[in-house]
């Protein structure tokens, strides 16, 4: 089983915190903060794109963990749907289809204090074998 290192500066940004972590659902937030804004002084879309994918690829690799297997992204779509400025955001991954080569997920980012939508999106992962 491969070993997890631990975040990039980059991947610390997003201060992830899990609250649920399987091969069937993944459940946590992200911060979301002026450091994550665009000139604008909204959220950077990167910033979701980003969640997004950590959510799916670590629910994604918990589906083939046992296996010696990881997976890592092939596609990844996002849709922003909504503007947010500051305040945790919290972040559920689903998978839609688990097989044997590739795994598709979904995963939403809601705005907590009144569950609305803020950006979904969609990753399409491959199984390779660990340290490939």
């Amino acid at each position: 089983m491969p070993e997890l290192r631990a975040p990039s500066e980059f991947m610390a940004l997003l201060d992830i915190e899990f609250e649920e972590r399987g091969p069937t659902r993944v459940v946590g937030s992200i911060a979301a903060d002026e450091r994550h804004h665009q000139p604008w002084g909204l959220v950077h879309g990167g910033l979701y794109t980003t969640a997004i994918e950590s959510f799916a690829t670590t629910g994604a690799y918990e589906a083939v963990r046992d296996q010696g297997q990881m997976a890592v992204g092939v596609t990844n779509v996002t849709d922003f749907l909504r503007p947010h400025r500051h305040g945790r955001l919290a972040v559920v991954a689903t998978p839609i289809q688990q097989g044997r080569t590739q795994q598709l997920w979904q995963v939403e980012i809601r705005r907590p204090e009144d569950q609305k939508l803020v950006a979904r999106g969609q990753v399409r992962l491959q199984n390779v074998e660990a340290g490939a």
